[in-house]
């Protein structure tokens, strides 16, 4: 945990000037509630004396009553305003750290649960900093009251003093207890959440198979685990509440105890003995930090949970461009988890060639894919564009070489236009629309009621036309290389004709690694990678593959 307790240190030092507030009105608060017995005390006295001074008593009375209220007020919009900024800050670290990791931080974490410590824990992380200060503000008091009894009489402090060793080591054990439980209910959480997008994701499928009773069971199949922590969140709560609360009652019996045989010897006056009862209250109200190590607790144990995130090594980028070539792709010595084997991948592209990808499912198509335009990095092993290793090309290079387009497409930005030129910096109109041409989609995006300017959420799409959109927007970007993971498998034979028309005209200067499925694309390509459990088969061409049964098998297993 020496990980999450740097980052809730780091949070007290991103709130800002709003837990600067929250300090100030805290300190100046616990300042004003421990002068408050004292001045009342004095105030009784010269009440009981007939004082003259005792108006002017009264009125400073008035003056911290009104003093600790203010403080209260700023303090809770202090505390409610740094909070946000502090959560704010964490989401904004969180986002920029997954979106740095890229897709393989989805290979470890679900995306519910992404979801959940982005959210609900960067959100819970964020209120350490207000626990932190209100909890310590509680010191201020306890401490005056240990001075104030002393200078009263050293003999109360000794009785106050052995109450609160008891508080502190019961609010020690809670502190441990509960950043432990917590930990697993927001497991737990991320837990369901994970199922339920999971089954968002699939709600078509769910409604046609009529399994939602079932789905709805296995989403909800860690709830009893989430009761459970909660329960003994509950019971660590209460246990801990009365046995600091049991002190409190106990010290103040002990407190006047002593104070009334005091006073009964003349050595202690009313205001004195009434003054140090109220100091007692003060002094033990430690215990009210109960609730305080509560939310300190819950927000260590976020943190935890975000800390793993952003231990995820980011991908480290170099500052090379590219140098002039035709895009020749390599791959040497290339592996990673389900694809390479012992030896690894060795593999050259020539540049300019479209080469299909085929497989069984599993064999690791979409991997090869995904290393090749470095969405993912390897284990080993090092792919080259044009020579130049990708970890060493600047940011920018990469985003301008390698055009993706997926399966399925998401599609980013307000416009259709956005969709298309996302990532370009200055996305030329007659760029996006050649590229949409290219894809089959312009005559569509035409017919929709703002053209390239119709806003994504008014212009509804067919898989097909998303998956066109997705192309356009590959071939935006794609200068070098251009990696097809499925992409036309939603479209109809016609479409998927003429991209490929496209992709073996216009787009033929460029490398196009081909993930199919279709005989026809692999019919098309130059040369064939075929992939079985991880592994090269053969790297050939269509026609001398075709030869084996083997793999004409591929194409009847994936067409079943």
């Amino acid at each position: 945990m020496r990980t999450a307790d740097r980052l809730v240190a780091e949070t007290v030092r991103r709130g800002g000037i709003w837990l600067g507030v929250l300090a100030v009105t805290s300190v100046v608060g616990a300042f004003a509630e421990l002068a408050l017995p004292l001045v009342l005390g004095r105030t009784v006295d010269s009440l009981v004396a007939a004082e003259p001074a005792s108006r002017a008593w009264l009125g400073v009375c008035a003056a911290i009553v009104v003093t600790a209220v203010l403080c209260d007020t700023l303090g809770a919009w202090g505390a409610g305003a740094g909070s946000a900024q502090v959560s704010g800050w964490l989401r904004r670290r969180i986002l920029r750290h997954v979106l740095g990791v890229g897709p393989a931080m989805t290979r470890r974490f679900p995306e519910g649960d992404l979801v959940t410590r982005t959210g609900m824990n960067a959100e819970e992380a964020g209120r350490a900093p207000e626990a932190i200060i209100t909890g310590a503000a509680l010191i201020i008091p306890t401490a005056g009251g240990i001075v104030a009894l002393t200078l009263i009489d050293f003999r109360l402090t000794l009785t106050l003093v052995a109450g609160l060793v008891l508080i502190a080591l019961t609010l020690r054990a809670f502190f441990h207890t509960t950043t432990s439980i917590a930990g697993g209910y927001q497991e737990a959480q991320g837990d369901i959440a994970a199922r339920l997008v999971d089954a968002l994701a699939g709600a078509r499928t769910i409604a046609a198979a009529g399994t939602a009773a079932r789905e709805r069971s296995r989403v909800l199949a860690a709830l009893p685990r989430l009761r459970t922590h909660a329960m003994d969140m509950w019971r660590a709560n209460a246990r801990a509440g009365v046995q600091a609360g049991a002190v409190v009652p106990l010290l103040e019996v002990a407190v006047l105890g002593v104070g009334g045989l005091r006073l009964a010897s003349g050595d202690l006056t009313v205001g004195e003995l009434y003054s140090a009862a109220r100091y007692v209250v003060l002094g033990a109200g430690l215990g009210a930090a109960l609730g305080h190590i509560n939310r300190l607790a819950r927000a260590r144990a976020a943190a935890g949970r975000v800390v793993e995130l952003i231990a995820e090594k980011p991908r480290a980028y170099g500052g090379r461009p590219l140098p002039d070539g035709p895009g020749t792709l390599e791959l040497r010595g290339v592996g990673a988890d389900g694809l390479g084997g012992p030896g690894g991948v060795d593999l050259v592209v020539p540049g300019g060639c479209a080469v299909a990808v085929v497989g069984r499912s599993g064999a690791g198509k979409s991997l090869l894919a995904a290393l090749a335009g470095r969405l993912l990095d390897p284990s080993r092993g090092t792919v080259r564009l044009d020579g130049v290793p990708l970890p060493d090309l600047s940011a920018e290079a990469l985003r301008q070489a390698v055009g993706y387009a997926f399966e399925r497409p998401v599609l980013v930005g307000d416009t259709v236009t956005d969709a298309i030129g996302l990532g370009l910096d200055d996305p030329d109109p007659e760029t996006v629309r050649a590229a949409a041409r290219a894809a089959c989609a312009d005559a569509f995006v035409r017919r929709l009621p703002l053209g390239y300017d119709t806003p994504l959420a008014r212009a509804p799409m067919s898989g097909g036309e998303r998956q066109r959109i997705g192309l356009a927007r590959a071939f935006a970007h794609g200068r070098r290389l251009l990696v097809l993971d499925d992409a036309t498998s939603s479209l109809d034979t016609v479409t998927e004709r003429q991209v490929g028309r496209a992709l073996a005209g216009e787009l033929r200067g460029r490398t196009r690694l081909i993930v199919a499925h279709r005989v026809a694309t692999a019919a098309a390509a130059d040369r064939v990678i075929w992939l079985d459990g991880g592994r090269i088969r053969a790297y050939d061409r269509h026609h001398v593959l075709w030869d084996d049964p083997a793999y004409r098998a591929v194409f009847r297993a994936d067409a079943s």
